[in-house]
């Protein structure tokens, strides 16, 4: 299974739902070729809504659990990836966890 990272956090909203979709259409397209991915942000953005905190803190248990369960790590490189807290963590836990980690373009 791949663990499919990319940036998400970004004051404007906009811009969030603009990662948002991206992730979910790269998601998508490796679907299609028979891959079983796994995107925090495709699978927790809709949830998020729903009062819980967007922050990284907050998600990095769960990320940690599913970097765990995947074979390796992808690293979708859309605008804001370099600098992403998040991104950052996720290719950290997956280098100590010695997951595989592959960049991607969109």
């Amino acid at each position: 299974m791949i663990y499919l990272a990319s940036p998400y956090s970004h004051p404007d909203p906009l811009v969030r739902e603009q990662r948002f979709k991206a992730v979910c259409e790269y998601a998508a397209n490796l679907m299609k070729d028979g891959e079983m991915v796994y995107s925090p942000i495709a699978h927790s953005h809709p949830i998020a809504q729903f009062g819980l905190p967007k922050e990284w803190e907050f998600w990095e248990q769960y990320d940690r659990f599913f970097i765990s369960k995947c074979d390796e790590l992808f690293v979708l490189m859309i605008d804001g990836w370099d600098k992403s807290k998040g991104v950052d963590a996720e290719i950290e836990i997956a280098n100590e966890l010695c997951v595989p980690v592959t960049y991607v373009g969109p």
